[in-house]
């Protein structure tokens, strides 16, 4: 029988520090001397650093860690290091070497651990990576993830706020895990929706980061902790405003069933807290708001393209087997930044 996790409160994303307690912090780190050659860094809130080497070849790194969200140790592993392999997929970026971070009590069962290392190797040799390593410490909890090092042509990066008005929005991934786990952790989760949950957590974004290469991106993230209004709001970067359309992006139908059950985060009420002001809401149900608050674990990539493009890029998107789709569009700046529709 497979050893189990006690589960820890707000696993996943949903264990992210609010963006609003981290910008307060960060913003008063000293910067240092700037250097040309760190092309995204400190004073962005991309998902990775990206640090030049030369015209032809500049580094991302990453890294990303958290509490289990799941009960079997190796599908934990799997979906830690799917969630921090993302970042450099979202940067447009190809994986290179990985770092193993680990925090474990002494007196668990090493199977446990194991069991989480396993899960985590097999993903990193499906990015095509080398598991090079990695640093472990005692802990009354456990913990894990990765320190991700990738590889980027310069000038084709992805940055998250490169969006322009008029682009089309594209989501790779449904939305709802956070609820659907928190329905688990508490046993009202069927498990069909468990095991779809799941199958989303442990899809790498490679192939969808692979198929953009082919189309003029201009700007992309991937979706986690902060949910999809969190990381739309850090696309838009004070600059410009968005509309979504909440009857097209694609969502766990068991997640919409849980929210009105109110099986929710303490994470996506922060998401909410930290909107604010700035997303409003026409005829929408509140389950749908929850959905777009709640933080996802290893979610989908959000992309920005010019409109034109984004019908032959969904279709392709969908041709390799993910759920994407067309959720919306960047506008230039209004009242509201972000505005959501049916």
């Amino acid at each position: 029988m497979e050893p189990s996790i006690v589960f820890c409160r707000g696993g996943g994303c949903t264990a992210k520090l609010g963006a609003g307690v981290l910008s307060h912090v960060l913003e008063k780190l000293p910067k240092g001397p700037p250097d040309e050659n760190l092309l995204i860094g400190y004073d962005s809130r991309d998902d990775a650093a990206v640090y030049k080497l030369t015209d032809d070849l500049a580094v991302v790194q990453t890294l990303d860690f958290f509490p289990p969200m799941v009960d079997d140790p190796y599908l934990f592993g799997q979906i830690a290091a799917t969630n921090a392999l993302s970042d450099i997929y979202a940067m447009g970026g190809e994986v290179k070497t990985a770092l193993n971070i680990v925090c474990f009590p002494e007196t668990m069962d090493l199977n446990i651990l194991g069991r989480i290392l396993q899960g985590g190797s097999e993903k990193v040799i499906e990015a095509g990576g080398i598991l090079a390593g990695g640093h472990s410490i005692a802990d009354d909890s456990v913990k894990y993830g990765l320190s991700v090092t990738g590889i980027v042509h310069p000038e084709k990066i992805y940055p998250n706020n490169a969006c322009q008005p008029g682009d089309a929005l594209i989501l790779t991934k449904k939305l709802g895990v956070g609820i659907i786990c928190t329905a688990g952790r508490v046993g009202q989760a069927s498990p069909e929706a468990m095991d779809a949950a799941i199958a989303s957590m442990t899809t790498l974004n490679k192939r969808a980061s692979q198929i953009c290469r082919e189309f003029p991106v201009h700007a992309c993230t991937d979706v986690t902790g902060f949910g999809l209004i969190g990381h739309l709001l850090e696309m838009l970067d004070g600059r410009y405003s968005a509309r979504i359309y909440a009857d097209r992006v694609p969502v766990f139908s068991q997640a919409l069933e849980y929210a009105d059950e109110f099986l929710l985060t303490a994470a996506a009420q922060r998401n909410r807290n930290h909107a604010g002001e700035a997303v409003r809401f026409e005829n929408v149900p509140f389950a749908m708001e929850e959905i777009l608050f709640d933080p996802q674990t290893s979610g989908g990539l959000l992309i920005a393209l010019p409109k034109e493009s984004a019908p032959a890029l969904e279709e392709k998107l969908q041709e390799a087997g993910l759920p994407a789709a067309i959720v919306g569009t960047i506008t230039e700046k209004s009242q509201e930044a972000i505005l959501v529709t049916k």
